[in-house]
C-alpha cells in the first residue's frame, strides 16, 4: 500500500511525505485530513506562524512577562530545562493568548504529570478575555489531565462562539512520572487530541476564532485544579500539523 510504498522511498534515500489520517471513520474525514496536509505543500506557501514558549526560566516564558504563584522552580530533565509545579500551590500566569485570532491550529506541549497529584488537573489554560471590560468570556482552550488508578489520560477542551467540544478518553491511560507530548489540533472543521502522536479522540467542531487574553500554566486560570508535574516547551502553530511534524523528544 501507500505506507510500504514511503518506506521504500525512505529507504532509496528519495524525499517523500507520508500522511496517515488515524482513527478515521469514513473516506470523507480521510480525503479532508490529507487535502489540509497536501496542498500547501503543493503550493509552496510558507510555514506556518508558531509561538514557542521554552520553560527555562520562571520570570518570562516566551519573552513575556509572568507572575509567579508559588514556587515553582526550574529543574534539569531529559528533555531539558523546565519548570516543576507542586500541585498544591505553584502556577504562572501570562499576559497573552497566545493563538488569539487563529482559524486553525495546533497547540503542543511537552510534560511530565507526576504520582501524588488530584484526580483532576490543569495544566495549560488560553482564556479570552472581554476587550471592554477585561473579564475572562466564556472562551477557552484547556488541557488537563484525569488520574485514574495510578496512571492519566489527556482531557481536550475548546470553547468558542457557543460551541464546544472536550475530547477524554478514559481508556486511553498512561504512566506518571514520565516526559510525554501532547497536542490539541484544530483544522476547521474537527477538533482532535494526541499523545506521543497517537490519537486519542477527535470530533466536529465550528470554532471562531479567539480573542485576545491570557494564559496560566500549572493551574486553571481561575486558580483551581493545581497541577503536580513538570512543562519543558509549548509550541503554539496557527495551522493544523499532522503528527508527522509535531516536536519530537529529545
Amino acid at each position: 500500500g501507500a505506507k510500504a510504498m514511503h518506506e521504500g522511498l525512505d529507504k532509496a534515500g528519495i524525499k517523500n511525505v507520508f500522511y496517515e489520517s488515524q482513527g478515521t471513520a469514513h473516506e470523507f474525514q480521510t480525503w479532508r485530513r490529507d487535502l489540509a496536509d497536501f496542498a500547501p505543500r503543493l503550493f509552496g506557501t510558507s510555514p506556518p506562524a508558531a509561538e514557542i514558549w521554552r520553560f527555562d526560566r520562571i520570570d518570562q516564558i516566551g519573552g513575556h512577562k509572568t507572575t509567579v504563584l508559588g514556587h515553582p522552580r526550574v529543574i534539569d530533565s531529559p528533555v531539558g530545562k523546565a519548570v516543576e509545579f507542586n500541585g498544591v500551590d505553584d502556577a504562572l500566569f501570562v499576559d497573552v493568548h497566545p493563538l488569539a485570532g487563529a482559524e486553525t491550529f495546533t497547540w503542543e506541549i511537552v510534560f511530565r504529570p507526576d504520582p501524588g497529584g488530584a484526580p483532576e488537573q490543569r495544566f495549560f489554560h488560553l482564556q479570552e478575555k472581554d476587550p471592554k471590560t477585561g473579564a475572562d468570556t466564556d472562551t477557552r482552550m484547556l488541557s488537563e489531565i484525569r488520574v485514574i488508578d495510578g496512571r492519566w489520560c489527556l482531557d481536550s477542551f475548546a470553547l468558542a462562539g457557543g460551541q464546544s467540544r472536550a475530547l477524554l478518553n478514559r481508556e486511553r491511560l498512561h504512566p506518571l512520572g514520565v516526559w510525554h507530548r501532547v497536542a490539541m489540533v484544530y483544522d476547521g472543521h474537527e477538533l482532535r487530541n494526541y499523545v506521543d502522536g497517537v490519537l486519542e479522540g477527535s470530533g466536529e467542531l465550528h470554532l471562531i476564532p479567539q480573542g485576545p487574553g491570557h494564559s496560566s500554566i500549572g493551574v486553571r486560570i481561575n486558580k483551581v485544579n493545581y497541577f503536580k508535574g513538570a512543562v519543558a516547551l509549548a509550541r503554539m502553530t496557527r495551522a493544523a500539523l499532522p503528527p508527522s511534524e509535531f516536536l519530537k523528544l529529545p
